[in-house]
C-alpha cells in the first residue's frame, strides 16, 4: 500500500509537450478520484486536473485544451499529457491516488521546468 510514484518530468522549451506518468500501487478499480496537482518554488500546490471512475474530467483554466488527464485502469496508471508547455507551467507535479486528504495517497513529485 505504498505510494504512487510519478514519472516524465523534465526540461522542455515553450511549445513543447511532456507526458507525466502515475503508477499506483493499488487498483485504480478501488479508487473513485486521482488526479494531478503542481506546486511551483514557494506557491501552494493547485489542482491541475483530476478524473474520476466514469470517466469524468475536470481542469483549471489555465490548463484546459492544453493538458489531457487519462487512466489505464488495467495497468494501475495515470497520465497527464502536457501540450504547448508555457514557463508558468514550471512546477514539480504531484498526483494523488484516492482522498488528497490522506498523505499517503500522494506520490513524491517529478518536476517539469519549461525554459522560455
Amino acid at each position: 500500500q505504498g505510494r504512487p510514484v510519478e514519472s516524465g518530468g523534465g526540461l522542455v522549451q515553450a511549445g513543447g509537450s511532456l507526458r507525466l506518468s502515475c503508477a499506483s500501487s493499488r487498483s485504480l478499480f478501488d479508487i473513485k478520484l486521482v488526479g494531478w496537482y503542481r506546486q511551483p518554488p514557494g506557491k501552494q500546490r493547485e489542482l491541475v486536473a483530476r478524473i474520476d471512475r466514469h470517466n469524468d474530467s475536470e481542469y483549471a483554466a489555465s490548463v484546459k485544451g492544453r493538458f489531457t488527464i487519462s487512466r489505464d485502469t488495467a495497468k494501475n496508471t495515470v497520465f497527464l499529457l502536457m501540450n504547448n508547455l508555457e514557463p508558468d507551467d514550471t512546477a514539480v507535479y504531484f498526483c494523488h491516488t484516492g482522498s488528497p486528504a490522506v498523505d499517503e495517497n500522494w506520490g513524491q513529485g517529478t518536476q517539469v521546468t519549461v525554459s522560455s
